[in-house]
């Protein structure tokens, strides 16, 4: 005989089967930096700070969200940033609304609107920001990137333009990153345009063999066309014209004096004819850092990069004002940092942690642990642990030098148990010399490690 399951019958009335809601994700291109990646991020940004200190850089942070006119007029309209990466949309107000895809443009927007041009000229910023851009995420190219930059506003001297470069170059050196500038000059506007020509009527005759994203650039913005990731066009390039051949007197002189304070400083650096970067409001000097160990091919990416743009602010409403930058790649730069043994961020090692048993040692730990914070000593605990094992295995993986025990008896005595994990000893001590006798073995333990 067999017999068959029954399965209950939905009667009228019953409630809906409820469904299992699906796990969420991040959206595509965005990422968590998540806790194991902060000691790198905190080892980037801590040098960054340290840096724009040394060199008289303020900080600046402008917001997420720009009027979409400042990119078109700033970055330009034929630029791959406007015509197809950036994040903009109308607000129910009605205001056209972009999320930042780079800072220059928001600086100089800063600049004006709050006055600058009555300080002290060149006036120095530094920012450390997230921007924003609908591009294909790739290995270390997010949607939402990070980027370190330095601004300086209001001054032409070619030796802006050598000390920004000196700074983003010392600022990767700070991190253990050995790398070499590679640098050209693509002069005023009205030189480029004698250039662009020439670069049309070189690039014409091949334009059968383009794509029709390269086709595009040389008809709209053809030293885009340097740019250009695709290797028939790098192999093209070669015999293209150089832009040097073109510039005006006085951005030859100009990038003549740049170099010569790169030698004097001892920067690094490599002639590249065909560099131009990405961006229409570039004048002079233009350079981009490269790590000296990567592959030296035509493809691989900067970590960052910059120059002059003394047009832009003009471009956005401001007075003639000549100015100078350069941003790092930070997702690069982090990215980087992991992939080398020979590179191990500072360590927050835990100092003292603090161990309990019972409530009533648990409610004395508490007061205990904010005593260690107010001497500046770094402390760890597990308060909602009650098992003293499992709290001394978290000391262990964390390790603490010293552990602080504290239980019934300890409170009823005023005492506190104090463990060397190293040696494995314990002594009690007076709970109000607590901090002076901590402090003591740690003088005693450096002065040992030092010998």
């Amino acid at each position: 005989m067999t017999t068959t399951k029954k399965t209950a019958s939905k009667k009228p009335g019953d409630a809906p089967a409820k469904k299992t809601p699906q796990p969420l994700s991040s959206v595509r291109g965005m990422r968590d930096i998540l806790p194991a990646d902060q000691p790198y991020w905190r080892m980037a940004f801590e040098a960054a700070q340290k840096i724009c200190d040394a060199y008289s850089f303020d900080r600046i942070e402008t917001p997420v969200l720009e009027e979409t006119s400042l990119f078109v007029r700033g970055v330009g309209k034929q630029t791959d940033i406007v015509e197809k990466e950036m994040y903009s949309f109308e607000t129910s107000g009605g205001d056209k609304v972009t999320m930042r895809p780079e800072n220059t443009a928001a600086i100089c927007r800063s600049y004006i609107q709050h006055g600058m041009l009555n300080q002290p000229q060149p006036v120095k910023l530094w920012y450390w920001s997230s921007m924003f851009r609908h591009e294909r995420p790739q290995s270390g190219r997010y949607r939402e990137f990070w980027q370190f930059g330095a601004e300086m506003l209001g001054d032409e001297d070619a030796v802006v333009d050598a000390q920004l470069a000196l700074v983003s170059w010392k600022y990767l050196q700070s991190l253990g990153i050995d790398s070499v500038v590679r640098i050209n000059s693509i002069g005023t506007p009205e030189s480029r345009l004698n250039y662009r020509n020439a670069l049309v009527a070189y690039f014409r005759p091949k334009r059968s063999r383009m794509s029709d994203e390269d086709k595009k650039r040389l008809l709209k913005n053809p030293l885009r066309l340097l740019d250009s990731k695709d290797p028939l066009i790098a192999e093209m390039k070669m015999e293209a014209p150089q832009i040097v051949d073109w510039l005006d007197e006085p951005s030859k002189n100009h990038f003549m004096q740049v170099l010569e304070y790169l030698d004097e400083v001892g920067v690094p650096y490599q002639l590249d004819p065909f560099l131009v970067r990405g961006l229409d409001y570039y004048t002079r000097t233009v350079f981009e850092l490269f790590e000296t160990n990567d592959d030296q091919s035509q493809n691989q990416n900067a970590l960052g990069g910059g120059g002059r743009y003394d047009g832009l602010m003009e471009l956005l409403g401001g007075k003639e004002t000549p100015a100078a930058g350069f941003s790092m790649g930070i997702d690069r730069v982090v990215s980087l940092l992991k992939s080398r043994e020979d590179i191990t961020p500072p360590s927050e090692q835990t100092e003292v942690f603090v161990a309990q048993l019972g409530e009533s040692g648990r409610k004395r730990a508490l007061a205990l642990f904010e005593e260690l914070r107010a001497a500046g000593i770094k402390a760890s605990e597990s308060f909602s642990k009650s098992s003293i094992k499992t709290q001394m295995d978290n000391a262990n993986r964390l390790g603490a030098k010293w552990t602080l025990i504290i239980g019934q008896k300890e409170v009823l005595d005023g005492t506190v148990i104090i463990r060397d994990m190293d040696a494995g000893t314990q002594e009690i001590i007076d709970a109000q010399k607590m901090i002076q006798e901590l402090k003591k073995k740690m003088i005693q333990k450096s002065a040992e490690a030092a010998n």
